[in-house]
């Protein structure tokens, strides 16, 4: 098993954190502690999997215990927990987005560069099994050179609760853009192999919101009263990116609008293209022949239903931890790539001008095999799940 001998902390203990404690444990791993700012999340954690829990992270990452830590708390609290547990020596796994600020996003970026331990970021849809085709067709060079793809994640009416992190600027950083924004547009990236970015130019829209007669016939947000919470952040985004070499991305994504939903996501290549929905199992190649005649040739690709994107995903932490070796894939520098781009897209949308963006380069400074360091005293830092 890869995860044997592995200790693992999850510090934020919803649901998110359940799910990847039970895919830890498949793959071997210990679930060897827990830590929530609510008792009764520490409890049934404890009982479920035998696990210590902790009211805050700053006693899980220093357990000696704990050889790394899955951070699923809300986005404004990744990087104090993510830092300090990188400084105790542990490895990281932190869920998408990276941070809710770009500065954020660079102190952890600078703290995973001096740390001994990998920090690998949570973009699971890379992983379905829809992508693993792709990602295998695209090494045979059978779409050609990729030319644009188009990205959707699209809610025809999906605005988490109003009162919840999510619709909380101070906690999040953004709506839809860094809650499911960032999974279509980490794909895109991904797919073209984060090509280097030229310009960035996007408009994000608060249009539901704050509407009292807001209609949710399927109840995603429950209890719905817009004049009783605070909501100030993004409902739906449109954005362009243009890369070097003529390279594009066009992104859609909302969590209410008024059209159908979508999870569509189409690739364009110079040979060939393909389409699949986010996350899902299967792809369609699309690509044009005059064997015989000029024709259409359109080839339907059905992948392993067992194969999930948050299984692989920690499979990839645990075996990258297993091995000592640097992450391959779900890297701090594409997760800070993902970031810059969201940044330019809200300066773009208020400034009303597309907008030219910075990519530094983060080398590992050098540091001694990928193991557990020593520790020191840590500040208090708060959290909420």
């Amino acid at each position: 098993m890869i995860g044997d001998g592995i200790g693992v902390g999850i510090v934020g203990l919803g649901g998110m954190g359940h799910l990847h404690a039970k895919n830890v444990e498949q793959f071997g791993a210990d679930v060897v502690a827990g830590a929530d700012l609510v008792e009764k999340q520490r409890q049934q954690f404890a009982t479920e999997f035998g696990a210590k829990t902790y009211e805050t992270h700053e006693g899980l990452v220093v357990d000696d215990d704990v050889d790394a830590v899955i951070v699923t708390t809300p986005n404004r609290f990744h990087e104090p927990i993510t830092v300090d547990a990188l400084e105790a020596g542990c490895h990281v796994l932190v869920e998408k987005p990276l941070a809710h600020t770009l500065e954020s996003a660079e102190r952890i970026a600078d703290a995973a560069a001096a740390a001994p331990g990998v920090c690998m970021v949570g973009f699971h849809n890379r992983h379905a099994a829809s992508m693993a085709m792709f990602d295998e067709q695209d090494k045979r060079g059978r779409f050609g050179d990729l030319t644009h793809v188009e990205a959707n994640y699209v809610r025809r009416r999906g605005v988490p609760g109003p009162g919840s992190w999510f619709t909380d600027p101070d906690l999040a950083g953004g709506g839809s853009l860094l809650d499911i924004g960032v999974h279509a547009l980490d794909l895109a990236l991904y797919a073209m192999d984060f090509p280097e970015i030229v310009e960035v130019s996007g408009v994000v829209r608060t249009t539901f919101g704050m509407d009292p007669e807001y209609a949710d016939p399927d109840g995603f947000g429950d209890a719905w009263d817009a004049e009783a919470e605070t909501y100030d952040v993004d409902d739906s985004v449109t954005a362009f990116v243009r890369c070097k070499g003529g390279k594009t991305i066009s992104l859609e994504a909302a969590w209410a609008t008024n059209r159908e939903p979508s999870m569509d996501f189409r690739v364009r290549g110079t040979d060939a293209g393909a389409q699949f929905d986010i996350g899902s199992t299967d792809m369609e190649i699309l690509e044009a022949g005059t064997a015989g005649c000029d024709h259409y040739a359109d080839v339907d690709m059905t992948g392993d239903s067992s194969l999930t994107g948050h299984k692989e995903q920690d499979a990839k932490f645990l075996e990258t931890i297993a091995a000592g070796v640097e992450p391959e894939t779900n890297t701090i520098e594409e997760a800070l790539t993902v970031q810059r781009v969201i940044d330019a897209i809200y300066r773009s949308s208020e400034t009303g001008r597309a907008q030219e963006i910075e990519m530094p380069e983060y080398e590992r400074a050098e540091t001694a095999p990928l193991e557990r360091a020593e520790t020191a005293d840590l500040e208090a830092s708060q959290q909420v799940d």
